[in-house]
């Protein structure tokens, strides 16, 4: 029975939480380079410059449909906020990333088959009170996360900027003080109950330890 947070169809100007794992559980990001190869093919098409490079096509450009609020990548799975300004960005955006990715680890690894778990799954964040857990949610997934270099949070607390991150939705709601971002991510104790019941949402597609 498919969980009643996984999205169907898509709207414009809305936020999605999107998040997969690996195919049978297993591993997708393996070594350092992984991860940088994941976080080079959204850079690629969320910078908004067209990569021009000999006897290549240009890349598409999505920089103008759609923004990157936040993400994190694990070893069997990841997670991505974005904000689509038309209907397809997102889906258009990962096909792209997931066919991309899955040709250069299967080369990589010499193996052949699907590389995810089926296709990504989708919730709509329809409040604030959601757009700013989720982000904290996303954060928190590896055990020491501020020293984890696979996830956004560095550019929510000022170590990073980029063109191609955007964390302004979530820290516009803490009046732009990375310093109260960070309290936020570091009362999670007092809101476990909240972490819960996004597991509890989320374990109705994915198993909710593998988060």
């Amino acid at each position: 029975m498919p969980s009643r947070n996984v999205v169907k169809e898509f709207s414009a100007e809305q936020y999605y939480h999107i998040y997969n794992r690996g195919v049978e559980k297993r591993n997708i990001f393996q070594d350092d380079q992984d991860y940088v190869v994941f976080l080079g093919l959204l850079k690629k098409y969320l910078i908004g410059e067209m990569n021009i490079q000999k006897n290549r096509r240009p890349s598409k450009s999505f920089f103008d449909r759609m923004k990157l609020i936040a993400y994190c990548l694990m070893s069997n799975h990841f997670h991505l906020m974005f904000y689509q300004k038309d209907e397809t960005a997102i889906t258009e955006l990962m096909r792209r990333i997931s066919t991309g990715y899955a040709m250069y680890f299967n080369n990589k690894y010499n193996r052949v088959g699907g590389l995810f778990q089926g296709n990504f799954k989708a919730a709509h964040i329809n409040s604030d009170a959601y757009l700013h857990h989720i982000s904290r949610y996303i954060h928190l997934n590896p055990k020491d996360p501020k020293s984890w270099p696979y996830s956004s949070l560095d550019y929510y607390i000022g170590n990073k900027k980029s063109k191609w991150v955007n964390p302004e939705p979530v820290m516009e709601l803490f009046e732009d003080n990375p310093r109260e971002y960070i309290e936020f991510i570091d009362d999670y104790v007092d809101t476990k109950r909240e972490l819960n019941i996004i597991k509890w949402q989320l374990a109705n597609n994915l198993d909710a330890e593998e988060l």
